[in-house]
């Protein structure tokens, strides 16, 4: 069974860094790195700052934590399970459509880039679930999957990298959530 779902991995992989352009070769590159995302990162703060303006900061805290331990927990993850990207995978990398010869580093399970932008768009979606402003709560997600498809395109990690790095985000994400949650009303309570 674990032949089949890696088969489907790598068909899945081949498929997604295969609809590559001229266009898209030179703007991905830029599309994989949070810097080029300041614009709507500024734009997700205002909308949540209207909404969440008492808490603003401690807001900020969390995603800030929770971003930490998002990537270290994902880059403990990898280096224990040492699952080799599709760029250092001997039968597949010269199947990859490489640009600029980026390749990653070693091992790709899990996803970083998956499981840091889940958890700040589940995070931020469940800050924001009763809001009425639903294409900032689209965007959260919108964003996600942007900033995960990228590293396919890149040939950088396998869909299964970017799903188990998705999942282990919203966790976190629901986890620090709730702490958020706890925290504010203890806060209200003194």
């Amino acid at each position: 069974m674990f032949e089949t779902i890696e088969k489907i991995d790598q068909q899945l992989l081949l498929y997604g860094n295969g609809l590559h352009n001229s266009f898209f070769d030179a703007i991905v590159p830029y599309l994989t790195s949070f810097l080029v995302w300041i614009p709507l990162f500024i734009w997700w703060f205002m909308g949540i700052r209207k909404t969440h303006s008492q808490k603003i900061l401690t807001i900020i805290l969390f995603v800030a934590v929770l971003l930490v331990a998002s990537d270290r927990s994902s880059v403990l993850i990898k280096n224990s399970v040492k699952r080799y990207r599709p760029t250092h995978n001997m039968e597949l990398k010269d199947k990859i459509h490489v640009i600029n010869d980026y390749r990653g580093g070693q091992y790709g399970y899990v996803s970083s880039h998956a499981t840091n932008a889940f958890a700040i768009a589940c995070f931020l979606f469940l800050l924001m679930r009763n809001s009425p402003k639903k294409w900032l709560k689209i965007s959260f997600f919108l964003w996600a999957l942007i900033f995960c498809y990228t590293r396919i395109y890149l040939g950088v990690h396998y869909p299964f990298d970017l799903f188990s790095g998705a999942l282990l985000g919203a966790l976190l994400a629901l986890v620090f959530y709730k702490i958020f949650v706890r925290f504010n009303t203890l806060k209200e309570d003194i």
